[in-house]
């Protein structure tokens, strides 16, 4: 499935070695101090994406699963963003340019968390949120596509 306007880019996933024999083809595994998201593969092989983690004191490790997915979802912030920036709206409706959850998102069983794409772009890469997983949009694009509910989410520190 292609989510409708989204082509992804060449270099949307790149294909790794990942020879971790804790994690089964199927799992994603975040490694919060790389900054990085693993799909593992068959093979000894994972699918890496960059993504932006938790912010210091906010990242999250332990397990999860999938609940639920979302193309364009509706983003309402959380009681302690809404402490931090009492300025913003109640809902910011799908498909809005300043929606943070950007073309998809899946939840998360661990709270109130997601891996979802995200309207602020140079954020990937950094510790900048508050536990969310925020991929580039072509790569939740493509994630979304290989992964179903009840997938295992691990995240490391």
């Amino acid at each position: 499935m292609i989510l409708s306007g989204m082509t992804p880019p060449a270099d949307a996933a790149e294909v790794v070695g990942f020879a971790d024999a804790r994690f089964r083809p199927g799992t994603i595994v975040i490694k919060n101090s790389e900054k990085r998201l693993y799909l593992v593969l068959r093979g000894q092989r994972a699918i890496r994406y960059s993504v932006a983690v938790g912010k210091r004191q906010k990242a999250w490790t332990g397990n999860a699963l999938i609940t639920a997915k979302y193309i364009k979802p509706d983003w309402a912030p959380s009681p302690e963003v809404r402490r931090d920036f009492p300025h913003l709206p109640t809902v910011i409706r799908g498909g809005a340019p300043n929606n943070p959850m950007g073309v998809a998102a899946m939840t998360l069983s661990n709270g109130n968390y997601a891996i979802h794409g995200t309207n602020r772009p140079g954020s990937i890469g950094r510790a900048v949120s508050y536990g969310c997983i925020r991929m580039a949009n072509h790569d939740i694009q493509d994630l979304f596509q290989r992964v179903g509910v009840s997938t295992q989410v691990i995240a490391l520190p």
